[in-house]
Protein backbone atom coordinates (compact mmCIF):
# COMPACT_ATOMS: atom_id res chain seq x y z
CA UNK A 1 0.00 0.00 0.00
CA UNK A 2 1.30 3.34 -0.74
CA UNK A 3 0.29 6.31 1.09
CA UNK A 4 0.86 10.50 0.70
CA UNK A 5 2.67 12.30 3.40
CA UNK A 6 0.91 13.53 6.06
CA UNK A 7 1.47 14.30 9.34
CA UNK A 8 0.97 11.78 12.12
CA UNK A 9 0.82 9.82 15.45
CA UNK A 10 1.68 6.86 13.60
CA UNK A 11 3.57 5.24 11.52
CA UNK A 12 2.58 4.09 8.01
CA UNK A 13 4.30 0.46 8.67
CA UNK A 14 5.05 -1.74 5.94
CA UNK A 15 4.03 0.83 3.05
CA UNK A 16 5.71 3.36 0.56
CA UNK A 17 4.79 6.72 1.24
CA UNK A 18 5.15 8.88 -2.09
CA UNK A 19 6.76 12.20 -1.82
CA UNK A 20 10.24 13.93 -0.80
CA UNK A 21 12.44 12.19 2.14
CA UNK A 22 12.79 15.47 4.11
CA UNK A 23 9.15 16.49 4.00
CA UNK A 24 7.96 12.40 4.51
CA UNK A 25 10.10 12.26 7.80
CA UNK A 26 8.88 15.53 9.18
CA UNK A 27 5.54 14.28 9.09
CA UNK A 28 6.55 10.99 11.27
CA UNK A 29 6.43 10.73 14.88
CA UNK A 30 9.62 11.50 16.38
CA UNK A 31 11.88 8.84 17.76
CA UNK A 32 9.52 6.05 16.21
CA UNK A 33 12.01 4.16 14.68
CA UNK A 34 14.80 1.35 15.21
CA UNK A 35 17.08 1.85 12.22
CA UNK A 36 17.41 4.08 9.13
CA UNK A 37 19.11 2.71 6.08
CA UNK A 38 19.95 5.36 3.93
CA UNK A 39 21.43 5.05 0.09
CA UNK A 40 21.55 8.27 -1.01
CA UNK A 41 21.75 10.10 -3.98
CA UNK A 42 25.70 9.66 -4.69
CA UNK A 43 25.85 12.71 -7.00
CA UNK A 44 28.39 11.19 -9.32
CA UNK A 45 28.90 14.17 -11.80
CA UNK A 46 28.80 12.42 -14.75
CA UNK A 47 30.10 14.51 -17.79
CA UNK A 48 29.09 12.96 -21.46
CA UNK A 49 28.43 9.41 -22.07
CA UNK A 50 30.26 6.27 -20.49
CA UNK A 51 31.14 4.11 -23.04
CA UNK A 52 32.58 0.68 -23.48
CA UNK A 53 35.86 -0.71 -25.67
CA UNK A 54 33.44 -1.42 -28.38
CA UNK A 55 32.00 1.58 -28.54
CA UNK A 56 28.52 0.37 -27.17
CA UNK A 57 27.19 2.64 -24.44
CA UNK A 58 27.51 1.81 -20.29
CA UNK A 59 24.32 2.54 -18.57
CA UNK A 60 25.45 5.02 -16.10
CA UNK A 61 23.39 6.60 -13.47
CA UNK A 62 22.51 9.85 -15.44
CA UNK A 63 19.02 9.96 -13.38
CA UNK A 64 18.04 14.04 -12.55
CA UNK A 65 17.61 12.35 -9.04
CA UNK A 66 21.51 12.32 -9.11
CA UNK A 67 22.11 15.59 -10.33
CA UNK A 68 23.13 18.77 -8.09
CA UNK A 69 24.09 22.13 -8.78
CA UNK A 70 27.14 22.00 -6.34
CA UNK A 71 28.94 20.32 -3.86
CA UNK A 72 27.03 23.40 -1.85
CA UNK A 73 23.73 22.23 -2.91
CA UNK A 74 24.96 18.43 -2.30
CA UNK A 75 25.59 19.26 1.45
CA UNK A 76 22.44 21.33 2.16
CA UNK A 77 20.78 18.58 1.05
CA UNK A 78 22.17 15.94 3.21
CA UNK A 79 22.57 18.08 6.41
CA UNK A 80 18.78 18.23 5.88
CA UNK A 81 17.71 14.77 5.57
CA UNK A 82 20.32 13.10 7.59
CA UNK A 83 18.62 16.04 10.73
CA UNK A 84 15.10 14.43 9.93
CA UNK A 85 16.37 11.15 9.88
CA UNK A 86 17.99 11.82 13.25
CA UNK A 87 14.61 13.22 14.94
CA UNK A 88 12.56 10.27 13.97
CA UNK A 89 15.43 7.47 15.09
CA UNK A 90 14.83 6.15 19.03
CA UNK A 91 17.47 7.28 21.65
CA UNK A 92 18.95 3.43 20.81
CA UNK A 93 18.37 3.63 17.23
CA UNK A 94 21.06 3.91 14.16
CA UNK A 95 21.98 4.87 10.72
CA UNK A 96 23.55 3.04 7.68
CA UNK A 97 24.49 5.40 5.02
CA UNK A 98 26.27 3.77 1.85
CA UNK A 99 28.02 5.74 -0.82
CA UNK A 100 30.94 6.17 -2.82
CA UNK A 101 34.02 8.16 -3.17
CA UNK A 102 31.73 10.62 -4.53
CA UNK A 103 30.00 11.43 -1.65
CA UNK A 104 30.54 9.49 1.39
CA UNK A 105 33.49 11.69 2.75
CA UNK A 106 31.13 14.66 2.80
CA UNK A 107 28.28 12.93 4.13
CA UNK A 108 30.26 11.00 7.08
CA UNK A 109 31.42 14.40 7.99
CA UNK A 110 27.53 15.69 8.16
CA UNK A 111 26.90 12.95 10.42
CA UNK A 112 29.86 14.16 12.94
CA UNK A 113 28.14 17.78 12.52
CA UNK A 114 24.54 16.44 13.48
CA UNK A 115 25.54 14.61 16.76
CA UNK A 116 25.82 11.10 15.22
CA UNK A 117 28.58 8.63 16.74
CA UNK A 118 30.61 7.01 14.00
CA UNK A 119 30.66 3.30 15.25
CA UNK A 120 31.84 1.58 11.96
CA UNK A 121 32.92 2.24 8.24
CA UNK A 122 32.32 -0.87 6.21
CA UNK A 123 34.08 -1.54 2.78
CA UNK A 124 31.58 -3.46 0.94
CA UNK A 125 34.35 -4.89 -1.33
CA UNK A 126 32.44 -6.02 -4.86
CA UNK A 127 33.48 -9.13 -6.18
CA UNK A 128 32.43 -8.38 -9.77
CA UNK A 129 32.60 -4.93 -10.08
CA UNK A 130 32.21 -2.61 -13.41
CA UNK A 131 35.67 -2.08 -14.80
CA UNK A 132 36.80 0.81 -15.32
CA UNK A 133 36.56 1.68 -19.44
CA UNK A 134 38.43 4.87 -19.49
CA UNK A 135 41.39 3.42 -18.59
CA UNK A 136 42.30 6.61 -16.55
CA UNK A 137 41.75 5.26 -12.96
CA UNK A 138 41.48 2.19 -10.74
CA UNK A 139 38.55 -0.08 -11.01
CA UNK A 140 36.26 1.44 -8.29
CA UNK A 141 35.72 -2.48 -6.83
CA UNK A 142 34.01 -0.96 -3.34
CA UNK A 143 31.71 1.11 -1.53
CA UNK A 144 31.56 2.14 1.87
CA UNK A 145 28.54 1.92 4.53
CA UNK A 146 28.91 4.03 7.60
CA UNK A 147 27.52 2.90 10.67
CA UNK A 148 26.15 5.25 13.20
CA UNK A 149 24.36 5.51 16.64
CA UNK A 150 22.03 8.29 17.23
CA UNK A 151 24.83 10.22 19.55
CA UNK A 152 27.44 9.04 21.56
CA UNK A 153 26.92 7.11 24.08
CA UNK A 154 24.10 5.77 23.20
CA UNK A 155 23.36 2.20 23.40
CA UNK A 156 21.95 0.35 20.04
CA UNK A 157 21.58 -3.12 18.58
CA UNK A 158 24.83 -5.29 17.52
CA UNK A 159 24.00 -9.00 16.95
CA UNK A 160 27.73 -9.98 17.43
CA UNK A 161 27.02 -13.93 17.71
CA UNK A 162 24.84 -13.82 14.74
CA UNK A 163 27.21 -11.67 12.42
CA UNK A 164 29.95 -14.12 14.27
CA UNK A 165 27.77 -17.46 12.26
CA UNK A 166 26.92 -16.00 9.67
CA UNK A 167 30.89 -15.80 9.32
CA UNK A 168 31.64 -19.00 9.80
CA UNK A 169 31.90 -19.02 13.42
CA UNK A 170 34.84 -15.98 13.17
CA UNK A 171 34.17 -12.53 14.04
CA UNK A 172 32.72 -10.32 11.14
CA UNK A 173 34.89 -8.10 9.69
CA UNK A 174 34.32 -4.39 8.50
CA UNK A 175 35.60 -5.45 5.07
CA UNK A 176 32.88 -7.56 2.80
CA UNK A 177 33.03 -9.39 0.04
CA UNK A 178 29.75 -9.25 -1.97
CA UNK A 179 28.71 -9.74 -5.50
CA UNK A 180 26.89 -6.50 -7.19
CA UNK A 181 22.85 -7.02 -7.72
CA UNK A 182 22.83 -8.75 -10.75
CA UNK A 183 21.28 -12.41 -12.24
CA UNK A 184 17.48 -12.97 -11.61
CA UNK A 185 18.25 -10.58 -8.86
CA UNK A 186 18.52 -7.57 -10.96
CA UNK A 187 15.12 -5.98 -11.58
CA UNK A 188 14.02 -5.28 -15.28
CA UNK A 189 11.61 -2.93 -16.85
CA UNK A 190 9.07 -4.03 -19.21
CA UNK A 191 11.50 -3.17 -21.97
CA UNK A 192 14.43 -5.23 -20.24
CA UNK A 193 16.21 -2.66 -18.67
CA UNK A 194 17.54 -2.27 -15.42
CA UNK A 195 14.48 -0.82 -13.22
CA UNK A 196 16.54 0.94 -11.11
CA UNK A 197 20.91 1.68 -11.91
CA UNK A 198 21.76 1.42 -8.43
CA UNK A 199 19.96 -1.65 -7.34
CA UNK A 200 21.15 -3.25 -4.03
CA UNK A 201 21.88 -6.62 -3.55
CA UNK A 202 19.76 -8.49 -1.23
CA UNK A 203 23.01 -10.42 0.59
CA UNK A 204 24.01 -6.66 1.63
CA UNK A 205 20.87 -5.65 3.58
CA UNK A 206 20.27 -9.39 4.93
CA UNK A 207 24.05 -8.73 6.88
CA UNK A 208 22.71 -5.48 8.10
CA UNK A 209 19.62 -5.88 9.25
CA UNK A 210 20.37 -9.69 10.92
CA UNK A 211 23.69 -7.83 12.66
CA UNK A 212 21.89 -4.10 13.77
CA UNK A 213 18.26 -5.15 14.20
CA UNK A 214 15.55 -7.91 15.76
CA UNK A 215 12.50 -8.99 14.36
CA UNK A 216 9.52 -6.77 14.87
CA UNK A 217 11.89 -3.67 14.53
CA UNK A 218 11.26 -0.63 12.26
CA UNK A 219 13.35 -0.29 9.71
CA UNK A 220 13.07 2.99 7.46
CA UNK A 221 14.81 4.00 4.17
CA UNK A 222 14.25 7.52 2.89
CA UNK A 223 15.21 7.01 -0.55
CA UNK A 224 13.51 3.39 -0.86
CA UNK A 225 14.19 3.02 -4.48
CA UNK A 226 12.52 -0.46 -5.86
CA UNK A 227 12.32 -1.38 -2.40
CA UNK A 228 15.38 -3.84 -1.61
CA UNK A 229 15.35 -2.87 1.90
CA UNK A 230 11.27 -3.39 2.49
CA UNK A 231 11.93 -7.03 0.74
CA UNK A 232 14.74 -7.88 3.31
CA UNK A 233 12.82 -5.97 6.17
CA UNK A 234 9.84 -8.50 5.27
CA UNK A 235 11.47 -11.66 4.89
CA UNK A 236 13.46 -11.65 8.12
CA UNK A 237 10.04 -10.17 10.23
CA UNK A 238 11.40 -6.50 10.69
CA UNK A 239 8.35 -3.48 9.82
CA UNK A 240 9.35 -1.09 7.30
CA UNK A 241 8.69 2.51 5.94
CA UNK A 242 9.67 3.66 2.68
CA UNK A 243 9.79 6.80 1.21
CA UNK A 244 10.51 7.24 -2.33
CA UNK A 245 9.05 10.37 -5.25
CA UNK A 246 9.69 8.58 -8.29
CA UNK A 247 6.93 6.75 -9.60
CA UNK A 248 8.61 4.05 -11.84
CA UNK A 249 10.18 2.89 -8.98
CA UNK A 250 7.16 2.74 -6.58
CA UNK A 251 5.38 0.29 -9.41
CA UNK A 252 7.85 -1.80 -9.15
CA UNK A 253 9.10 -1.96 -5.80
CA UNK A 254 4.93 -2.11 -4.87
CA UNK A 255 4.96 -5.60 -6.77
CA UNK A 256 7.96 -6.93 -5.66
CA UNK A 257 6.73 -6.46 -2.03
CA UNK A 258 3.47 -8.03 -3.06
CA UNK A 259 5.84 -11.63 -3.54
CA UNK A 260 7.70 -11.58 -0.91
CA UNK A 261 7.09 -14.10 2.23
CA UNK A 262 8.20 -13.42 5.55
CA UNK A 263 9.92 -16.50 6.99
CA UNK A 264 9.05 -18.53 9.64
CA UNK A 265 9.28 -17.33 13.24
CA UNK A 266 11.61 -20.40 14.05
CA UNK A 267 13.97 -19.46 11.14
CA UNK A 268 14.07 -15.93 12.15
CA UNK A 269 15.51 -17.03 15.60
CA UNK A 270 19.66 -15.99 15.55
CA UNK A 271 22.97 -16.93 17.86
CA UNK A 272 21.80 -14.60 21.11
CA UNK A 273 25.11 -13.75 23.31
CA UNK A 274 26.24 -15.85 25.97
CA UNK A 275 25.11 -13.21 28.24
CA UNK A 276 21.70 -12.85 27.32
CA UNK A 277 21.28 -16.50 28.24
CA UNK A 278 19.30 -16.91 32.03
CA UNK A 279 21.38 -17.14 34.75
CA UNK A 280 21.88 -20.85 36.28
CA UNK A 281 23.07 -21.09 39.94
CA UNK A 282 25.47 -24.21 40.27
CA UNK A 283 23.67 -24.95 43.07
CA UNK A 284 20.75 -25.68 41.04
CA UNK A 285 22.81 -29.03 39.64
CA UNK A 286 22.43 -30.02 43.11
CA UNK A 287 19.58 -29.39 43.92
CA UNK A 288 17.89 -30.65 40.47
CA UNK A 289 20.12 -34.06 41.44
CA UNK A 290 22.23 -33.80 38.22
CA UNK A 291 25.68 -33.76 40.93
CA UNK A 292 25.43 -35.48 43.98
CA UNK A 293 26.71 -34.12 47.09
CA UNK A 294 30.33 -35.60 47.95
CA UNK A 295 30.88 -36.18 43.98
CA UNK A 296 34.39 -34.85 42.94
CA UNK A 297 35.24 -32.63 40.42
CA UNK A 298 38.31 -31.93 38.19
CA UNK A 299 40.19 -29.61 37.01
CA UNK A 300 42.29 -29.57 34.08
CA UNK A 301 45.91 -30.58 35.80
CA UNK A 302 44.28 -33.08 37.60
CA UNK A 303 43.09 -31.34 40.86
CA UNK A 304 39.80 -32.42 42.46
CA UNK A 305 36.96 -30.52 44.36
CA UNK A 306 34.59 -32.03 46.30
CA UNK A 307 30.75 -30.53 45.99
CA UNK A 308 28.97 -29.88 48.58
CA UNK A 309 25.52 -30.08 49.71
CA UNK A 310 25.07 -25.87 49.00
CA UNK A 311 26.54 -25.50 45.80
CA UNK A 312 30.04 -24.51 47.15
CA UNK A 313 33.11 -26.90 46.62
CA UNK A 314 35.76 -27.56 48.78
CA UNK A 315 39.85 -28.42 47.68
CA UNK A 316 42.83 -27.96 49.82
CA UNK A 317 41.37 -26.39 52.52
CA UNK A 318 39.94 -23.71 49.93
CA UNK A 319 35.76 -23.56 49.96
CA UNK A 320 33.83 -21.05 47.73
CA UNK A 321 32.55 -21.10 44.48
CA UNK A 322 33.44 -22.96 41.60
CA UNK A 323 35.22 -20.35 40.18
CA UNK A 324 36.69 -18.73 43.64
CA UNK A 325 38.04 -22.28 44.12
CA UNK A 326 39.38 -22.45 40.60
CA UNK A 327 41.02 -18.99 40.84
CA UNK A 328 42.84 -19.92 44.43
CA UNK A 329 44.36 -22.98 42.99
CA UNK A 330 45.59 -21.37 39.68
CA UNK A 331 46.73 -18.27 41.93
CA UNK A 332 44.96 -16.25 39.11
CA UNK A 333 42.57 -13.23 39.76
CA UNK A 334 39.63 -14.64 38.55
CA UNK A 335 38.01 -18.31 36.47
CA UNK A 336 35.38 -19.07 34.40
CA UNK A 337 34.51 -22.07 36.95
CA UNK A 338 31.70 -23.92 33.82
CA UNK A 339 34.71 -24.30 31.72
CA UNK A 340 37.35 -24.83 34.34
CA UNK A 341 35.45 -27.90 36.08
CA UNK A 342 34.65 -31.63 35.28
CA UNK A 343 32.58 -34.24 36.06
CA UNK A 344 32.95 -38.32 35.59
CA UNK A 345 30.19 -39.69 34.10
CA UNK A 346 30.92 -43.56 32.16
CA UNK A 347 34.47 -43.02 32.98
CA UNK A 348 34.92 -39.83 30.54
CA UNK A 349 35.48 -36.53 32.24
CA UNK A 350 32.61 -34.04 31.04
CA UNK A 351 32.58 -30.14 31.31
CA UNK A 352 29.70 -29.29 34.24
CA UNK A 353 28.57 -26.81 31.51
CA UNK A 354 26.93 -29.45 29.74
CA UNK A 355 24.29 -29.75 32.77
CA UNK A 356 24.20 -25.67 33.15
CA UNK A 357 23.23 -26.14 29.53
CA UNK A 358 20.89 -28.55 29.82
CA UNK A 359 18.93 -26.38 32.46
CA UNK A 360 18.41 -23.30 30.12
CA UNK A 361 17.10 -25.09 27.35
CA UNK A 362 14.08 -26.44 29.85
CA UNK A 363 13.80 -22.85 30.89
CA UNK A 364 13.30 -21.67 26.94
Amino acid sequence: MTTTAQRSTTLPLNQIVRGECVEVMDSLPEASVDLVFADPPYNLQLRGDLRRPDNSRVDAVNDAWDSFASFEAYDTFTRAWLAAARRVLKPTGAIWVIGSYHNIFRVGAALQDQGYWILNDVVWRKTNPMPNFRGRRLTNAHETMIWASREEGARYTFNYDALKQLNDGVQMRSDWVLPICSGHERLKTAEGEKAHPTQKPQSLLHRVLVGATHPGDVVLDPFFGTGTTGAVAKMLGRDYVGIEREESYIEIAERRLERVRRYDRAALEVTAPKRAQPRVPFGQLVERGLLRPGEMLTNPRGQQAKVRADGTIVADDMTGSIHQVGAALDGAPSCNGWTYWSFVRDGQPVPIDILRQQIRSEMT
